[in-house]
């Protein structure tokens, strides 16, 4: 039944193809990668209760220069420079065959709209949201050096981790170098216009050897609607009740939050063969115990804003058309808030330091080594002394933590 459905679908997209009108692709990219980790929480991944920290060596395709995908995206020409498009992205781990996201069918992307070559693109459906669309493309971890280059625990959502349920999107034309764009997510609460609530705008301007963006988002329930990545009318991926969607103590303790808000901005300057970046996040937690976000409310609950800044600065070589190189530092310092009997929570801090290469054996096909390196030291958001967090890592038991990732890239 597979094969026939592939088979069928294969022919498909030949035969719409044929039409000068039309057009139906199938798409995607396999990232497959030997990792190895140093100091993963043994506590956090077994029933034990003990801090203590062990190396572990695994296979990865999720955490890679892409994420593992397939999926379909086509075009049809209505006339007048209007076209309806569409596309549906499946994310997967190539080591089990399972479905990423949650277990969602389409859980990457999964949306279709109208596209004018004049006024721009409107989509409806399961997308991304301004932050991953404006600053995303200028972070060292959606170039060479992978999801494991992040800001901790992606919680700025540069790194796409998160996307946007029942949205509706706008990406303008390009106008000499500048696009721009918005997007709104119904909450779709009966009674409640406001909760789940979704919204995010962007800029970007490039123009020769410059590239600039900034972006902005805000999520209201943010446990529910953002970070259970996934369908909240199915439930598939949500919070227990009561309970937290995230499990890194970066900000796992800031779950209770009313709303969740991101103010980013980037930049690029070329150089030769030489691209240096530069980019700012403020991300916030606001109304820690508001108890509007599902969490069940204690007296060890955080009070007031949560807020985080980080800065990160990148270069990356290109030394041949198929070998370029990469660096990159950011740092992330988190303001101290307090419980309701007192207890300090936050004022963390995450140094953390990345190195890349890439060799590029064709145009479909790569092969690349990175490594990155994270100090934490402070106070998390659960109130412990913090440890290091790198994104898409089990927590460390204590303030270091280092990954390194050998892999192989294939796009068809």
């Amino acid at each position: 039944m597979k094969k026939s459905f592939l088979a069928l679908a294969s022919l498909s997209a030949f035969t719409v193809a044929a039409h000068a009108q039309s057009s139906v692709t199938i798409y995607g990219i396999i990232d497959e990668a030997f990792v190895a980790t140093s100091n993963a929480d043994l506590s956090r991944a077994t029933a034990t209760t003990a801090a203590v920290g062990a190396r572990r060596y695994y296979l990865d395709g999720s955490f890679g220069l892409n994420g593992t995908r397939w999926g379909f995206k086509g075009m049809e020409d209505l006339g007048g420079g209007l076209k309806a498009v569409f596309v549906l992205e499946n994310g997967f781990n190539p080591n089990t065959g399972g479905a990423s996201q949650g277990g969602l069918e389409f859980g990457r992307q999964a949306f279709a709209g109208l596209s004018s070559d004049r006024y721009g693109t409107v989509t409806l459906g399961r997308q991304y949201d301004s932050v991953v669309d404006y600053i995303g493309p200028l972070i060292f971890g959606d170039q060479i050096g992978s999801s494991f280059s992040a800001h901790p625990a992606d919680l700025d959502n540069s790194n796409n981790a998160q996307r946007v349920n029942n949205a509706v999107k706008y990406t303008s034309a390009n106008y000499n170098g500048l696009t721009f764009g918005g997007l709104y997510s119904f909450g779709g609460v009966a009674g409640q216009f406001s909760r789940n609530q979704i919204y995010s705008l962007g800029a970007h301007y490039g123009n020769g050897p410059v590239n600039l963006a900034t972006a902005y988002l805000h999520v209201k329930d943010p446990n529910t609607s953002f970070f259970s990545n996934s369908a909240l009318s199915s439930g598939i991926g949500a919070p227990a009740a009561g309970g937290t969607s995230i499990t890194s103590p970066v900000y796992s303790g800031y779950m209770s939050a009313n709303s969740y808000q991101v103010i980013s901005a980037a930049g690029a300057y070329t150089v030769g063969p030489v691209v240096l970046g530069l980019v700012y996040a403020n991300t916030q937690f606001q109304n820690l115990d508001s108890g509007q976000s599902g969490v069940t409310l204690s007296a060890a609950t955080p009070v007031g804003t949560a807020t985080f800044n980080t800065v990160e600065a990148t270069a990356t070589y290109h030394l041949t058309p198929a070998l370029s190189a990469g660096v990159d530092y950011s740092f992330t310092k988190s303001n101290t808030v307090t419980t309701a009997k007192g207890a300090a929570a936050g004022g963390a801090r995450y140094n953390q330091f990345a190195a890349s290469v890439d060799y590029a054996l064709s145009k479909r096909t790569d092969v690349y080594a990175l490594a990155s390196y994270q100090v934490a030291s402070g106070t998390d958001s659960t109130g412990q002394a913090a440890v290091a967090s790198i994104n898409g890592l089990t927590p460390s038991s204590n303030g270091r933590q280092a990954v390194t990732r050998i892999g192989l890239r294939v796009k068809f």
